[in-house]
């Protein structure tokens, strides 16, 4: 497969990539079971609900068992009251994982970069760097190489990189074990450095 490698100027070549990582077909189910799976295990369990013993209230018969004409009533921590304990409350130890086999997981991840190579919005680069860590200068190299919104894949992320990054809502950076499906389906155009494209065919082989 070749992949459009381009300079800091977007001036364009082609870099000759393996067929296994970025020649795939596209799997729609698998993509979406992956994608689904890594947002789920990203969640932690820290919602948590009051059941009816847990709730702050008094422990006293809101009125008499007969002649009231009302129903019945022991406690106002009852579910069907208004402030009351929930029926089956959501616990905190919760558990949202999905299970993904590592085989299913990289043929996932090279159907996607498969993709976006056939649809074009996937660029190969030498290497990957600011000068300094500047916000300022991150954004000018990412419109100078002709890109609006951007996710960069490197084989290493360097401390300038990182914190001229860390203010751009449009472009993210991160290191190719950092790589990731929801990132590579979010962004509309992704940028991979040589050495993180050779890092990708060893990882998902």
């Amino acid at each position: 497969m070749e992949l459009k490698l381009i300079d800091s100027k977007g001036a364009a070549g082609t870099l000759n990539a393996a067929d296994d990582v970025f020649g795939r077909d596209f799997n729609q189910a698998l993509v979406h079971q992956i994608v689904v799976a890594f947002q789920a295990n990203a969640r932690i369990g820290s919602r948590a609900q009051k059941d009816r013993g847990a709730v702050n209230h008094s422990t006293k018969k809101p009125w008499r068992q007969k002649g009231t004409g009302r129903a019945r009533a022991g406690m106002t921590s009852s579910p069907l009251w208004r402030g009351g304990g929930k029926i089956f409350p959501n616990s905190p130890d919760e558990n949202f994982s999905h299970k993904v086999n590592r085989k299913m997981y990289r043929a996932g991840m090279a159907s996607i970069l498969s993709q976006l190579a056939r649809e074009d919005r996937l660029r190969v680069v030498d290497q990957f760097k600011v000068d300094a860590p500047k916000t300022k200068l991150l954004a000018q190299k990412v419109r100078s190489m002709g890109f609006d919104e951007l996710l960069v894949i490197t084989d290493e992320v360097d401390e300038n990189l990182e914190l001229s990054s860390r203010n751009l809502r449009n472009v993210e950076v991160m290191s190719v074990r950092h790589a990731n499906p929801v990132s590579l389906v979010r962004f509309p155009n992704v940028l991979i450095t040589k050495a993180a494209v050779a890092k990708l065919e060893e990882i998902l082989k």
